[in-house]
């Protein structure tokens, strides 16, 4: 009897230690608050972070007015027919409206298309100004910037990838030599020699050209065995000119909204009526940019100069202008390591005297004979 009184009383004893155990371990392992003291700074500690997560930048918008229906030319808009909307900050034109009381009960001076932001120059007051309607060009152009066109090609114009409403940064590529300061013709020169002889006449030697050297045999006249090669430079010049129309504009200057015409099917009929010859794709050879009216002059002698200018289209978000560096043949060397070849007791044949192009049927050849 003893025994068993004994076996039960250290059973409860266990069983007692066995749920103090169990209730008071989490609160052991709890670490302790931090005791705040009068002027310490308590840091909070934190979980270590993982790699963040990149946000896609947000974009920002304006509120714009915008025509919520098509608005005829000379059109009196009402309240109902336009509305502020947002915008994309970076596309909403400069000259965008952005009060609907700027743009309620005046006359629409040109046709206003749904959806499309309502600019300055597209509402007049009076019914009268509608005669000075201008082009759609003029209407677009924002304040501050003049229209100027440019010859394109497909090389120049990213492969005909530029279109209205682009921004593009402008190339240009000179070639340099060396002329007479004075004639300001080419180097070298020719020269005359004049001798006077004991009776005193006068005699000309023919036309020399070269120049005058010291070799080891003697005075030598050193001549070119060909033209000068004029050394070519490139640098970006004009940045962020919008595009305004790709090719040439209408003879009423609409280009606007203006539907592309839809082909006529044949009629069914007998089969021996005239078949009617496809419209002509629009040759796209010229494009018309806005720019400041320095950047208008810069352009216009570039064009009086013949000197080719390359459009570089530029992303819809960059508006920022860089600084660039002119580029020469010792930039292209000394940027991408290339090394002069040096001269070998041997060669391949045939001789490569010509270079492959970017344009079929055309490359630079070091002479006229193969």
């Amino acid at each position: 009897m003893n025994r068993l009184r004994v076996f039960l009383l250290i059973a409860i004893v266990i069983l007692a230690v066995a749920v103090i155990f169990v209730f008071l371990l989490p609160s052991l392992n709890r670490p302790a608050a931090p005791v705040a003291t009068p002027g310490a700074v308590v840091q909070a500690t934190s979980e270590p972070e993982g790699t963040p997560i990149p946000t896609a930048t947000p974009i920002r918008f304006v509120d714009i007015v915008l025509a919520v229906q098509d608005l005829p030319r000379g059109f009196r808009i009402p309240a109902d027919a336009v509305a502020i909307r947002p915008f994309p900050e970076t596309s909403a034109p400069g000259n965008a409206i952005t009060n609907l009381e700027d743009v309620v009960n005046k006359i629409a001076r040109t046709d206003i298309y749904r959806e499309q932001p309502i600019l300055v120059n597209m509402v007049v007051d009076d019914i009268v100004d509608l005669a000075r309607v201008g082009s759609d060009v003029a209407a677009v152009l924002p304040e501050g910037l003049v229209a100027i066109s440019l010859p394109v090609d497909r090389l120049t114009s990213v492969a005909g990838g530029v279109q209205d409403g682009d921004r593009v940064d402008l190339i240009m590529s000179l070639l340099f030599v060396d002329v007479d300061e004075a004639f300001q013709t080419l180097s070298p020169n020719s020269f005359t020699l004049i001798t006077v002889s004991e009776e005193g006449s006068i005699a000309f030697s023919p036309p020399i050209f070269g120049r005058f050297d010291t070799t080891p045999l003697g005075v030598a006249i050193i001549n070119p065995s060909e033209r000068q090669r004029p050394r070519l430079v490139t640098q970006l010049t004009v940045q962020d000119a919008i595009v305004l129309h790709v090719g040439d504009f209408p003879a009423d200057g609409r280009y606007i909204g203006v539907p592309t015409p839809t082909p006529i099917p044949p009629q069914e009929g007998d089969g021996e009526s005239t078949p009617v010859p496809p419209t002509p794709t629009p040759v796209r050879d010229i494009v018309t940019i806005g720019v400041n009216r320095q950047d208008a002059v810069t352009l216009t002698w570039m064009l009086e100069a013949r000197i080719p200018v390359t459009l570089a289209i530029r992303s819809v978000n960059d508006t920022g202008r860089t600084s660039t560096t002119e580029v020469t043949l010792d930039y292209i060397m000394a940027t991408y390591g290339i090394e002069l070849p040096g001269k070998r007791p041997y060669t391949i044949e045939p001789a490569i005297r010509s270079i492959r192009q970017l344009i079929a049927g055309e490359e630079i050849s070091l002479s006229d004979t193969p």
